[in-house]
């Protein structure tokens, strides 16, 4: 395996990190990301436009991110990620207060393209970078859980808030006040945390040959491919059930109400799943985990249409679909970091979040389009072939030869 990255932080200061990390991605993606959908309604209504104009503005954010993700994995295998975070937060925080201000279209997607930029440099890609480079191997699983169980429970405190807020101070005053206090909760433990977590694994000439082979050998390996091809298909069907599973479970009779209470389970039992996924590594390696974990999802959304006729029937496919809502997060760097090592871990996780941003995208507008000219009712297939096909590339990834740098 490739050399493992250093850094000067202290031991003692790795809790601190760990609990920092946890807590600003518990608010950047609760402010930049899931309260989104309580403030689609009340905007869209003030501005005049239709929510699909105003859900194509995080639809762009999204995008956005996608294509800052090489950039940004670069930069944190060669500077670290004290300056980025920390500048990403504040960006960010202008981000949301300039949302507040916005009066038509074009100022709402302008300020959706700097949101899309700030979560390429503060969300999950560079938080786990930051784990990769402080904390040696048999440390990064505990921290990676802590920060990602924590990270879990962001859609459950902040999309209540955002609606608190919005019934009593309107939905402009809710995102000056989540503006600010996002501002106040990321930006400081960013520039206080993260001093002194720049690697220092490429100070040298021969490190950084060493560095630029891993990142090579890693992009020229078949196994990263399928690697990549799987998260691909699988981010594209968590993107299309996160989206439209409340109108799908409508078009089999539900209530609304009854509907977002069962898709509340996915997030519920994310958090479950990433506990199973961390248990079970003692075991199994984390490639055979996630493929069976498809597997099951793949059977839970399968038979949605035919058992979710029953609210126990819908409840039991949700919350055995929600198991592996969140596995990617705990499963991309323990893939890659057990077949590549850490060195060029930034630039070779950037290059595998590129696509899945993409299919994050993308997804859950071939869902509309699909549901729009077929039906509801059709909507699941793809999922369901989707997550055989991702849980038969993350099967096959062993019997690939692991890369030699060269």
């Amino acid at each position: 395996m490739s050399a493992q990255l250093g850094s000067s932080v202290s031991r003692g200061s790795h809790p601190v990190v760990v609990a920092a990390l946890a807590i600003t991605q518990t608010a950047g993606y609760g402010v930049l990301y899931y309260v989104f959908g309580v403030f689609l309604g009340p905007m869209s209504a003030e501005l005049g436009i239709s929510t699909a104009t105003s859900a194509g503005a995080l639809t762009l954010a999204i995008l956005v991110s996608c294509v800052m993700s090489v950039p940004v994995g670069r930069w944190l295998d060669r500077r670290g990620a004290h300056l980025l975070m920390t500048a990403g937060s504040l960006l960010a925080s202008v981000a949301v207060l300039a949302w507040s201000q916005v009066q038509n279209v074009a100022q709402l997607y302008a300020v959706f393209a700097l949101i899309g930029v700030a979560s390429a440099m503060v969300l999950y890609g560079p938080a786990i970078a930051v784990l990769v480079a402080v904390l040696e191997p048999k440390r990064r699983t505990n921290a990676l859980l802590v920060v990602t169980l924590v990270a879990g429970l962001a859609s459950t405190i902040f999309i209540p808030l955002a609606g608190l807020l919005i019934r009593t101070h309107g939905w402009r005053e809710a995102l000056l006040i989540l503006g600010l206090a996002h501002n106040l909760l990321t930006v400081p433990l960013h520039a206080l945390a993260l001093r002194g977590t720049r690697p220092t694994h490429t100070k040298t000439a021969a490190d950084r040959t060493e560095h630029s082979r891993a990142i090579r050998a890693a992009l020229r390996d078949g196994g990263f491919w399928l690697i990549t091809t799987g998260f691909v298909l699988h981010s594209g069907a968590i993107a299309i059930v996160s989206v439209h599973l409340v109108l799908f479970l409508g078009d089999l009779g539900y209530k609304p109400a009854v509907a977002a209470g069962l898709t509340g389970l996915l997030g519920l039992y994310s958090v479950t799943g990433r506990l199973v996924t961390s248990v079970l590594q003692r075991w199994l390696d984390m490639s055979t985990i996630v493929a069976r974990t498809f597997l099951i999802q793949c059977f839970a959304i399968g038979v949605l249409p035919l058992l979710g006729r029953s609210a126990l029937g819908a409840a039991v496919c949700i919350v055995l679909f929600g198991l592996g809502f969140g596995v990617s997060t705990l499963a991309t760097p323990a893939i890659l970091l057990d077949r590549y090592g850490a060195a060029g871990y930034g630039t070779i996780s950037g290059a595998l979040a590129t696509p899945v941003l993409a299919a994050r995208a993308i997804g859950p507008l071939g869902a509309a389009v699909l549901a729009t000219t077929a039906g509801y009712r059709y909507t699941m297939v793809p999922v369901s072939l989707a997550l055989a096909a991702a849980s038969v590339c993350l099967m096959f990834v062993r019997y690939v030869p692991e890369p030699v740098p060269r």
